[in-house]
């Protein structure tokens, strides 16, 4: 008898755990085909009645013994193939925040390695679509150290999460400027849907101190502005240091208004 489904190509569910660390990616070298011997992600393919996220914690513990947290980054179609049978697939992936020591299963992989993103040949990653992971990292984030350097000459006394400036990324949008590949500024601007309007908050404008004065700050910020026109925002929120006079005088430059109100801050304990 004739399998009519087995003709449509709907793909496959696929699920990848991005795991970041001192901005290197964990990558396993596989220990069999397809890609014998090529650096992969962790995941695999979803089982029936599993969701994505179970499907990731589930592959995780399989492979690396460990837990995670885990946010989702995208959807990445691509393909793969059993018994030289090729056949599309839909990757889901997230970034992960693991959960105690790895403790890597000999049998699917043969050995793990913490590698930079930036420097890393995409092209030579096992599965398109896990290529496609490392691009879209590769072109949409940056290299942790290089924003700790600025911020901390914004605050000091700032001590970052590495973990929650990637989530960061993820839920909102972040304008870089490069210069000769360095990372000399950056902003934020995140969405906040309320219940009169769908609205944002920009934060964190920071320019390298020895790049100031050169209109950076100033083409970030216009840059976040054009995001959130294109995105339906009606109204960006920000607030700032008074004393941050050259930042003030910029926000009303290109157009924000002083609103007077009491702004208030509840530490959670």
């Amino acid at each position: 008898m004739k399998c009519e489904i087995c003709n449509f190509k709907n793909p496959k569910g696929t699920v990848t755990a991005v795991i970041i660390k001192d901005s290197k990616i964990l990558l396993l070298k596989r220990k069999e085909n397809p890609f014998l011997g090529k650096w992969d992600l962790p995941g695999g393919y979803m089982n029936q009645n599993e969701t994505p996220e179970q499907a990731t914690s589930r592959e995780l513990m399989e492979e690396l013994g460990v837990s995670a947290r885990l946010d989702f980054i995208n959807w990445f179609p691509g393909s793969a193939s059993w018994k030289e049978e090729s056949f599309p697939i839909l990757n889901h992936a997230y970034l992960a925040e693991i959960n105690g020591e790895i403790k890597l299963n000999k049998e699917e992989n043969e050995e793990y390695s913490w590698q930079n993103i930036k420097d890393l040949d995409a092209n030579e990653i096992a599965f398109d679509s896990n290529r496609n992971i490392i691009k879209y990292l590769q072109k949409n984030w940056v290299d942790f150290s290089e924003l700790k350097e600025i911020i901390s000459q914004l605050d000091s006394s700032a001590k970052i999460k590495e973990i929650n400036f990637y989530r960061s990324l993820l839920n909102g949008y972040f304008s870089k400027k490069m210069i000769d590949g360095k990372l000399i500024g950056a902003g934020w601007i995140f969405v906040r849907q309320t219940l009169l309007r769908k609205q944002a908050v920009l934060e964190d404008i920071i320019v390298d101190t020895k790049y100031r004065g050169k209109g950076y700050g100033e083409e970030i910020t216009a840059d976040l502005i054009k995001w959130a026109k294109e995105n339906g925002i009606e109204v960006i929120e920000l607030t700032t240091n008074p004393n941050r006079v050259a930042a003030n005088g910029l926000y009303q430059k290109l157009g924000f208004k002083l609103h007077p109100t009491n702004h208030y801050l509840y530490n959670i304990e």
